[in-house]
Formats: C-alpha cells, structure tokens, sequence
C-alpha cells in the first residue's frame, strides 16, 4: 500500500470533531496517510487579520494535489465570499460530484435511491459577477440595457450576471459521460432552463446535445426543465441515474437528492479539476453545537471514501462504506440528526460513539 501525503483543511464549527472522527476511522481503516494540516475560515481571517482563504492553503493543496475539507462558516448576506467558491476557482475544480445513495436506517424516504449528481461548478450566477445597487456601475448596466432593448430594469436593483460558456458545459458534460462509463452507469439527464433562459441555458443544452452524440449507442441521454425535474425527482428518482447541472441548479437539487436519503448529514461530496481535487462534507458547519460531541461526521467520513477511491484505495474505501452501513443497519449507535428524521426513541450518541462503533464495525 502506497503512502499518500494528503491536506487536511478541518474547517471550523462541527468541522473540527468531523475532521477528527474521519481521521480516526481512516487511520483505523488501514490507510496509510500523512496530513498536512491547512487552516480556511472567518477564524484565521481574524487571527491574521488577512484573507479566509490564505495562499498557504492553496499551496499546500496544489503541493498534495488532494485534499479534504471539514464545513467552513460563510457569513448570508455580508463579509466574505464563500471560500468553497474560492477554492473552487483559484484550483479550476469545474467538477462538483455528489453520489446520492441510500443507507438502510438514515430514515431516508425511499429505500432504493442511487443516482449522482455532477454539477458544474466555475460559472452562472456563482461566478460572482454582482453589481450592489445604486453604483455607478449598476446604473450604467441598467442604461445599457434599456437603450439596447434589452428589457427593463428597475432603477433600484441589485444585479448578477450569469455566465455559460460553451467550453464550460462541454467539459462538465464529458464528464458526466466519462463517469457513467467508467461506473456502469446507463443514463445521463440534463436539468436546465432552456425554454426561458435561451441563450445561457440554452447553450448548456445545446453542448450537453452535441457532447451525448459521440457516447450515443453507450450511454443514453435525455433533457428536464428545473422545475419538471424537482417534480419528477421526488414522485419517482428511480428514472434518474447520473444528472448534469449547471451551477445553481445543481447547488440546489444536490441538497433535493440528500433529503430524499435522510439529510445533509450523509451527504458526501468531491471538487474536482484536472490537476486537482477537494473532498467535502457539504453540509454546513452549525456553530450552534460545535464542540458538544453531538455532530454526525458521516459525510465526511463518506467523502474521505470518495477520496481514497479517488488516490487508488477503493478497497480501504469500500471497507468503510460497509462499516458505515452496518451501523446504520443495526441501529444502536445514531446521533442526533438521525434519531429525529428516523423518529427513533432511542437515546441519540456522540459523535465520538458513532465513530467508536464504525471502528469496531471494520
């Protein structure tokens, strides 16, 4: 077994005791890894009075060429940008991959879900290309339209821009192919707006359609509208296998697909590029009970599973993937979050119980 030399960015709130739980099961799993340890977050932004996201960070990341990540706390409405956006472009991940899969005993509402979401994660409206209202820069952009013909904007709005590029959707599509190949996967739909939003969406459709003619004969490939697809999604997700989205929309059904499987808390999820990949829980960091042992560190220990399959450890990973569903079968070692959406009476565990017992499982 080769060692790997992987970053480690804990996060902050419940990312630090995610971090160390899914330490502790990878280590135990039989891994062999070295962490080099990176800080990210609205802590080290004060602590160096710098940026969240410092470029040692970075570094470290393109040094490693992997990592893994704990949640990081981005503030709604003011202070920083997210630094899971951040990382996302200054490493180009265009990638975020989400695999959607029921775990017998999560409290999931169907039994046999297993589709995966590929969102593509550079461009639309999280490009950042806003404009705060009553700037100069907003009232030539509403000028220019107007005169343009371009429709009316009202004199007091804020505005964002949502950029899709051809090379953006092709390489996002590819992808989904490639990974429907390599995974044995049969179907890839497309979500999009193309009916309304014709030239941005409706280029990300019309790539999507030029990208599924070369796999025609080996994968097949049809189109949903956004909002006919949530539908669709929640009345029947067995018609779906793997689903390429545009950023936005993509954001929005990956949290969907966890509902439908017992929540964010075993949700894993991975940022991937060509040269470099991120490996995430994608839930938030809840800093209303962090450092109270109470956390579910599923999804992160689900997303150190995507990263060994990722490094060359599927065995490793598989391993933890059947701890992690032995547990959950038996019942007896739950946290919280699980108990509530089971509507189980059993008395909740700790986040270091839940760990203890995955250990013992493997």
């Amino acid at each position: 077994m080769a060692k790997h030399t992987i970053t480690l960015i804990p996060g902050d709130g419940i990312g630090i005791e995610t971090s160390a739980a899914m330490q502790r099961v990878v280590e135990a799993a039989g891994a062999d890894i070295e962490w080099e340890v990176a800080e990210a977050g609205a802590a080290v932004m004060e602590k160096t009075g710098g940026s969240p996201l410092p470029e040692s960070t970075i570094e470290a990341v393109k040094r490693n060429k992997v990592a893994i990540k704990g949640p990081i706390t981005t503030p709604v409405g003011t202070g920083f940008r997210s630094v899971n956006v951040a990382l996302r472009k200054s490493l180009d991940l265009y990638v975020n991959l989400r695999p959607v899969l029921s775990i017998p005993g999560a409290g999931g509402r169907y039994e046999d879900v297993d589709l995966v979401i590929v969102r593509e994660n550079s461009e639309d409206l999280y490009a950042g290309i806003e404009f705060e209202e009553g700037t100069p820069e907003a009232k030539r952009l509403i000028d220019f339209c107007a005169a343009e013909g371009a429709g009316v904007i009202r004199p007091d709005s804020g505005i964002s821009i949502k950029p899709i590029s051809i090379t953006g959707s092709d390489r996002i599509v590819r992808f989904a192919f490639d990974y429907a190949e390599k995974h044995g996967r049969e179907k890839v739909t497309a979500a999009h707006k193309a009916n309304i939003m014709k030239f941005s969406d409706g280029l990300f459709l019309k790539e999507a359609r030029k990208v599924a003619a070369d796999y025609e004969g080996r994968i097949a490939f049809d189109d949903r509208i956004i909002d006919a697809f949530c539908m669709n999604l929640v009345t029947d997700p067995s018609q779906f296998d793997v689903i390429v989205f545009p950023n936005l929309y993509g954001d929005i059904a990956s949290d969907l697909c966890a509902g439908l499987v017992g929540g964010l808390g075993i949700a894993p999820g991975a940022n991937i590029g060509d040269d470099y990949a991120v490996f995430e829980a994608v839930h938030g960091s809840a800093p209303d009970i962090a450092g109270k042992n109470v956390c579910n560190p599923t999804a992160q220990i689900l997303s150190a599973a995507m990263m060994l399959d990722y490094i060359g450890e599927p065995e490793i990973a598989q391993k933890i993937r059947a701890a992690i569903a032995k547990v959950y079968a038996e019942g007896e070692h739950l946290t919280g979050d699980i108990r509530k959406v089971t509507g189980s009476s059993k008395p909740a565990c700790s986040c270091t119980e839940f760990t203890d017992a995955l250990i013992a499982a493997l």
